[in-house]
């Protein structure tokens, strides 16, 4: 008994065969989606400065900033800038402005100075509008925090 076997190459073959009409009859028939109302991204609040702790400074040319984008229904708080400070423990980065409050904590990783291999800091902003840092010890001081690559999800 003889078992008939059909090879990819021929499947293939014969779906390049089938006339375009038939094809695509159904999508030149069909009714356009409704348009989305914003196409891509979208600002909800622009960049506005960060309140700094007294411990942590702006970089000149790049301070503190913080907003809120939209990007396919979802809200992003992103920061932006370069803070020096003196951090050997967890503590207060600053106070993000009264029109940006997450829902819920949020949290991202941002590039520090590179001390005994670890060049990583975590960051977080609560629902008060509190930036916090995470992550620095009296063995590993944090010098400098660059905000620029965070981005988190609010919601």
């Amino acid at each position: 008994m003889t078992q008939h076997s059909t090879s990819r190459r021929s499947l293939l073959t014969a779906a390049l065969a089938a006339p375009a009409v038939a094809v695509a009859g159904p999508l030149l028939s069909a009714t356009p989606a409704a348009a989305a109302p914003v196409d891509g991204c979208q600002t909800v609040v622009d960049w506005t400065a960060i309140t700094l702790d007294a411990a942590v400074t702006n970089e000149a040319g790049a301070p503190a900033e913080a907003r809120v984008i939209r990007l396919a229904g979802t809200d992003f708080l992103q920061l932006r800038g370069t803070v020096t400070c003196a951090f050997t423990a967890d503590g207060r980065l600053g106070t993000l402005p009264a029109t940006i409050r997450p829902p819920k904590l949020t949290r991202g990783v941002c590039p520090r100075n590179n001390s005994l291999g670890i060049n990583a800091i975590r960051i977080e902003a609560n629902t008060a509008g509190a930036v916090n840092v995470y992550g620095p010890q009296a063995t590993n001081k944090v010098t400098w925090i660059q905000l620029d690559n965070f981005s988190s999800v609010l919601g």
